[in-house]
C-alpha cells in the first residue's frame, strides 16, 4: 500500500471542468496534483477524486465525505460553497459549518484534511459585485475559523488576483482552464511543503476562445438559469470519475 493515499471531494472545481483533455475527459487541479506529488515524492501515491459538478456544499459532505473517509485515506481536500454562492440566498455560517464537519470527521479519523477556497471569477460574471461580495465574506469565514489550526493544509485561491484574470479561464468564465488548473495544482503542492513543477504557476496564455455578447447569455447563462427553474443540476446522473477504489499515480520522471 502507498504511503500517500489521498481523496479529493467537492463540487466542478474539484472535478477539473474547465480543463478538458483531447478525449473529452476532464483533469484538473487535483488529477494534477496527485501526479506531482508522485513526482514530488519520487514514489506511487493512490489516488480518488469523488467529486461532482454542481453539487452545493451540504450534499458533497452528505453524499462524498462518508465514502471518501471509508477508503482510509491519509489525507483529503475539500472544497465547496461555490454553487451556493450563485444562488439567491446564502448562509455563510451555513457553508462554514460544513467545513467544520469535514474538519470534526478528519479528526476523528486521523486524516489530513487540505482545504481550498475557489479561485474568483466574478470579474467576467453577470452580478459580480454580488458574486464578490459573497466570496469575500465566504472566504474570509473560513480562514478565520481555520486560523487556529496549524495542522490543516490551507491552498487559498480566492484572493490570487493574478488567478481572477481572463487568461486562467474557460469560455464559460465560470470554471478555470488548463492554465488556472495548473496554477491551483502548485499551490497546493507548495502548502504540502512539496516542490511544483515551476511552470505549473503561470503556463504561457491559451489562445482567446469563447463567445461574446449575446451569445454567451445563449450558451452558457441560459442553461444556468433553465436548470435553477427546474431543479436541476450539471452533475445530475453523473458518476465520479476516480470513484471505483484507489488508481495509483506513479512518477513520471
Amino acid at each position: 500500500m502507498a504511503s500517500v493515499r489521498y481523496v479529493a471531494i467537492g463540487d466542478s472545481f474539484t472535478e477539473g471542468v474547465g480543463d478538458e483533455l483531447p478525449d473529452g475527459h476532464v483533469r484538473g487541479w487535483a488529477d494534477l496534483v496527485a501526479q506531482g506529488w508522485a513526482d514530488a515524492a519520487g514514489e506511487p501515491i493512490e489516488y480518488a477524486n469523488l467529486a461532482i459538478r454542481g453539487k452545493l456544499v451540504w450534499p458533497i459532505v452528505e453524499q462524498q465525505l462518508e465514502p471518501a473517509l471509508a477508503l482510509k485515506p491519509t489525507h483529503l481536500s475539500f472544497n465547496g460553497g461555490g454553487n451556493d454562492m450563485l444562488r439567491p440566498r446564502t448562509s455563510v455560517s451555513g457553508v462554514v459549518d460544513a467545513f467544520e464537519t469535514v474538519l470534526r470527521r478528519c479528526d476523528e479519523e486521523g486524516v489530513r484534511l487540505i482545504v481550498l477556497s475557489g479561485a474568483n471569477p466574478s470579474g467576467q460574471l453577470p452580478m459580480r459585485r454580488l458574486i464578490q461580495r459573497r466570496g469575500d465574506l465566504l472566504s474570509h469565514a473560513v480562514e478565520d475559523h481555520l486560523a487556529s489550526r496549524s495542522d490543516v493544509v490551507r491552498a487559498y485561491n480566492w484572493f490570487d488576483t493574478d488567478l481572477a484574470k481572463p487568461p486562467f479561464w474557460s469560455e464559460d468564465r465560470l470554471h478555470m482552464n488548463a492554465r488556472g488548473h495548473h496554477r491551483v495544482a502548485a499551490r497546493v503542492l507548495d502548502a504540502l511543503g512539496l516542490a511544483p513543477h515551476p511552470e505549473w504557476w503561470s503556463l504561457p496564455p491559451l489562445p482567446q476562445t469563447g463567445t461574446r455578447g449575446a451569445a454567451y447569455y445563449r450558451e452558457h447563462v441560459g442553461p444556468w438559469v433553465r436548470r435553477r427553474l427546474t431543479g436541476t443540476s450539471s452533475g445530475d446522473g453523473r458518476e465520479p470519475k476516480f470513484g471505483g477504489g484507489w488508481t495509483e499515480f506513479a512518477p513520471s520522471v
